[in-house]
């Protein structure tokens, strides 16, 4: 029903005692949990595991309007309601790491030249009486990518000479202390199709490379994701390069021309000239620059052919870059890309709760000291941390493993002169159904897991490395529009972590899913996202994981229901979602809200369908309270379910059951319909309508019903209504 009939409707809770007899039993099937003490497979605390996602915040293209929506999202009736869905802890998510800027955590610090106010910036660790409200982002003037988060483009392929793509210093022997061919620098081309292709035009800037390769990709996918080992890079016959002196290189590659989609320039010597910025800043002079690239076909009378569209827009010809220099001005603040909420807003107005939150540095696209300077100032302000995020998504910006560490202890050491033992761990996966792959090494290793923690250990610095972070999305890159998709999420959860396991992740490092969600299919007219989000967290946490994080834990206008909580113009809601609904089951039904240690068990049913997928999934927690608690997915669209439930200790043989009076929780179909608003012949979507399930209305829109059963024995039958989230919670008895 309507919010507005729901609050007057519900305003006292209904209690219904159901009473099932034994004539059901023949058609009962069993969940049984492993309930043995020492058969426990986790331990959490729901207010430090059990949070939400946090992002950089959106509200228009000014300042103003920005910093407006940041204070309506996070302040009262709005705050309210949020937190009324029942994550607890939360952690910070970092986006100017996916756009490719400089994020001024601080608006106060100091340049590198300080009278251009320009080069590297590093925010003030001094806090002072004026807080930090808002934080805002500095595309970086030298980015090599053409696509990603946002709006930039390549400065590789824009077509204008003054610009130009330059690798990060902090990569380079000066800072890494290793030979520069230990850290190849490399840019990629991808011409959209295959093309015939034997000659390509480097228009280097300063410093260029004496030593690099021109290489082409032999698989018919991309060189990343599905791709990325299904194919190798190989060298034009005449792309080696030995002696390169900068300006303007003109190199036929073959004498004959080859079908080409993607290319590589994989740079391993630079000449460690200056580039536009000057020499007094040593930054300036090591690594790689490139003004422009042109790829084509060369005649036999000279004559060069470029096939490359240099636009200064996302329809140039499509270029990816292994780093992009942390170098920018004052003059590039774009107030546009949305507000990273000011630290000292984000731990005082209440979204945190006054838990220990994980909060991020930037890695990519900063410096050391900048990083350092940012949890300095957190800890002199004694707000709350509980770990420290090094980045996000590295992978998903195409960092190798190798560049990735040697950025991971450059920081670590600059946090741990500071703050020593702060706790720091990584890489923040952008959210794939495995491990993480990366091109070959020369040893033929592709995991970026194994291969980021050898470099840690090699290096004497896996004690920096205190937990390991994930992003969880399985409708990512692939489609879910099927109900049949929600058989999957166990398998996926478990897949993903013995992945990582088998990949060397020590057994004493605690992970996390920092952020997660079933975003493809989180739509109106129907609750199959609400039993994803239940089947993923129990699973996520039976698994063993430390914490999950709901994204994204946030508000938003809406005349949909797409999102965790859409409201109105007016901050009043307009339905409470499935998901925020199955939330509230998870967070204060299943388990205890308290913070104090929860013991996770595994369960499992016999409930299957014709194909042989598990259509109720369970999951068991044995609450401080001394109750045991059972969440129980019924994942089958169509058909109700009845159960038996036994707690079975299979070391000692002790058998246990439900005793006296259970309480059942039930959030399914009947508590939640959507009713769309008729559509008008020809009418276009309106402004805030949602992009995943139109305008209209719940009705209900909850409450999680409730009601009692008297247990009578072991045949006692649970009934489980079809696409729905039960839990049943109560005492144990011997059976």
């Amino acid at each position: 029903m309507s919010v507005v009939s729901r609050r007057c409707v519900f305003g006292m809770s209904l209690s219904v005692n159901l009473f099932f007899w034994l004539a059901a039993t023949t058609n009962a099937q069993s969940v049984v949990v492993d309930a043995a003490p020492s058969h426990a497979v986790n331990s959490i605390s729901p207010f430090r595991a059990l949070g939400g996602g946090i992002d950089r915040l959106r509200g228009g293209a000014t300042r103003e309007e920005n910093e407006k929506h940041t204070e309506r999202m996070l302040t009262d009736p709005v705050l309210k309601e949020l937190l009324g869905g029942g994550w607890q802890t939360v952690t910070y998510r970092q986006n100017t790491e996916l756009m490719i800027e400089a994020w001024h955590w601080n608006p106060r610090g100091t340049w590198s030249n300080a009278a251009r106010q320009e080069g590297y910036f590093t925010g003030s660790a001094e806090p002072t009486p004026e807080q930090i409200r808002h934080s805002w982002a500095y595309p970086l003037p030298h980015r090599g990518a053409t696509l990603g988060d946002g709006n930039g483009w390549s400065r590789l392929t824009d077509g204008n000479l003054e610009s130009y793509w330059k690798s990060n210093p902090y990569l380079t022997r000066a800072f890494t202390g290793e030979d520069d061919s230990l850290h190849p620098q490399w840019v990629m081309i991808d011409l959209g199709a295959k093309v015939d292709i034997n000659a390509i035009k480097i228009v280097w800037a300063n410093p260029y490379a004496k030593r690099y390769y021109v290489q082409f990709w032999t698989g018919e996918q991309e060189p990343f994701y599905d791709g990325i080992n299904k194919g190798t890079w190989q060298t034009f016959p005449m792309g080696t390069i030995t002696d390169g002196k900068g300006g303007t290189a003109l190199l036929k590659l073959a004498s004959w021309k080859i079908p080409v989609q993607y290319l590589r320039i994989w740079m391993t010597q630079s000449s460690n000239t200056c580039d536009t910025h000057g020499s007094e800043d040593k930054r300036n002079c090591v690594g790689y620059a490139i003004n422009e690239l042109y790829i084509g076909t060369g005649s036999s009378d000279g004559q060069f052919t470029d096939i490359v569209k240099h636009l200064p827009s996302r329809q140039q010809t499509i270029t990816w870059p292994s780093s992009v220099d942390p170098w920018h001005a004052a003059s590039d603040l774009d107030y546009g890309r949305g507000d990273q909420i000011g630290l000292d807003f984000f731990f005082n107005c209440g979204v945190t709760r006054g838990l220990p939150t994980m909060v991020p540095v930037a890695l990519l696209y900063t410096i050391p000291e900048d990083a350092a300077n940012e949890i300095a100032y957190l800890y002199k302000r004694r707000y709350p941390v509980s770990h420290i995020e090094m980045g996000e998504e590295a992978d998903g910006q195409r960092v190798l493993p190798e560049d990735y560490a040697t950025l991971y202890i450059q920081f670590a050491r600059a946090i741990h002169k500071v703050v020593p033992g702060a706790p720091l761990g990584g890489p923040s996966y952008e959210g794939t159904p495995a491990d993480v792959d990366s091109w070959a090494d020369a040893n033929g290793r592709v995991s970026f897991t194994g291969r980021f923690l050898d470099y840690l250990k090699a290096r004497g610095h896996l004690k920096d490395f205190t937990f390991f972070s994930f992003e969880h999305y399985p409708c990512f890159n692939r489609s879910c529009a099927d109900w049949s998709s929600l058989y999957d999420e166990p398998e996926n959860v478990n897949r993903v972590i013995q992945a990582w396991r088998d990949n060397g992740l020590p057994p004493n490092v605690p992970f996390f899913m920092t952020e997660g969600n079933d975003l493809r299919d989180n739509v109106a007219g129907t609750v199959k996202a609400a039993l994803w989000l239940a089947d993923y967290v129990g699973s996520m946490m039976t698994a063993g994981a430390g914490g999950t994080y709901y994204f994204h834990y946030m508000a938003s206008q809406s005349r949909g229901s797409g999102g965790f909580l859409p409201i109105d113009e007016n901050n009043h809601v307009t339905s409470y979602t499935p998901q925020y609904l199955a939330t509230q089951v998870i967070t204060k039904e299943w388990v205890q809200p308290v913070d104090a240690i929860h013991k996770l068990y595994k369960a499992s049913s016999d409930i299957k369908d014709k194909d042989g997928h598990t259509l109720v999934t369970s999951y068991a927690v044995e609450r401080p309270d001394g109750q045991w608690s059972l969440m129980l997915v019924n994942k089958d669209r169509d058909n109700d379910h009845s159960v038996k439930v036994k707690f079975a200790d299979p070391l000692s043989g002790r058998n246990r059951i439900f005793s006296g009076t259970v309480d059942r929780v039930v959030f399914g179909a009947a508590e939640y319909r959507w009713h769309p608003d008729p559509a008008l012949p020809g009418a276009a979507p309106q402004a805030g309508e949602s992009r995943r399930g139109g305008t209209g209305h719940a009705d209900p829109d909850g409450p999680p019903s409730k009601s009692t059963v008297t247990v009578t024995g072991a045949d006692t039958i649970y009934q489980l209504p079809k696409a729905s989230i039960v839990v049943l919670r109560g005492k144990l008895a011997d059976e």
